[in-house]
């Protein structure tokens, strides 16, 4: 993706400290697979994807500045990994004129770092700073994690550890949290896997039905079946682990990417009038 960053627009910012680039608010996503998209990027490669459902809806608003919504978002990433493997240095710290910057970490954190309540803020202490360092016009938007299991009721203490840290890390540093996970958990609760995608080893399904199942075999290494939404469920579903995989597929997308959008406006209104008044 290129940026072209004039010299007006670099005045621009220097002046008003609110980055633009190309005329056009830049907003980064920034996180781990629940942000990438990859699965419905590939299965559906013509559809609106998580970022650009959210460029679309802040256009609808009509009375905001163009958009460019930029997914950071890496599959199996958590925030140690980000800023040690150099992918902080090469694909975040150098973008030009970000606006807001949204961070949702924790998922892979939880069962990959050692010590995670104690380990986890300090890391987001350290990206927040390298982000308020690198980007100090964007605001800095940490966000709380999204539902990962079927069962609601027992998804919410495994949640609540991680987003009562990411609640303590933003007070610490006197940022405000967007709370995603009371939406996405009232979207799930009207089915429990309407908004993730099935993905199922081609070996584990009956060889008497993989006929059905040829048509949406992603090959690889592993050959899965694969597909976005409950069109096998009727043969597969009985299959224990069918539903094991929660990655949210593009209808957990556009949960996550409207209520990101109603988030979003009243924040870019809010700051393009303090622009105004010169404040």
């Amino acid at each position: 993706m290129k940026f072209r960053l004039l010299f007006v627009v670099l005045i621009f910012f220097v002046a008003h400290l609110y980055a633009e680039s190309d005329g056009k608010i830049q907003i980064l996503l920034l996180g781990d697979s629940t942000t990438e998209a990859k699965i419905p990027k590939l299965v559906a490669p013509k559809e609106p994807q998580f970022e650009d459902i959210v460029r679309i809806l802040l256009a609808a608003e009509g009375d905001l500045p163009p958009t460019n919504v930029i997914n950071s978002g890496v599959s199996g990433e958590f925030i140690r990994r980000l800023i040690d493997s150099g992918r902080y240095d090469k694909d975040v710290a150098k973008l030009p004129g970000l606006d807001y910057i949204f961070i949702r970490y924790g998922l892979n954190d939880v069962v990959r770092v050692p010590d995670f309540d104690t380990a986890f803020p300090q890391h987001f202490h350290e990206l927040l700073g390298r982000l308020r360092k690198d980007h100090p016009g964007a605001v800095l938007i940490p966000m709380t994690v999204i539902p990962w299991s079927a069962d609601l009721k027992a998804d919410e203490p495994k949640a609540k550890r991680i987003n009562d840290l990411v609640r303590q890390v933003a007070s610490d540093e006197k940022l405000d949290v967007f709370d995603i996970y009371p939406r996405y958990a009232e979207e799930q609760a009207k089915g429990p896997n309407m908004l993730n995608y099935r993905r199922f080893p081609l070996a584990r399904i009956p060889e008497k039905d993989r006929e059905l199942a040829k048509p949406y075999v992603m090959d690889g290494k592993d050959p899965a079946v694969v597909v976005l939404d409950n069109r096998l469920d009727a043969h597969f579903g009985n299959l224990p682990g069918w539903f094991g995989d929660r990655h949210p597929n593009l209808a957990g997308y556009h949960v996550i990417a409207d209520e990101t959008a109603r988030y979003l406006a009243p924040l870019i209104r809010q700051r393009a009038k303090a622009n105004a008044n010169g404040k």
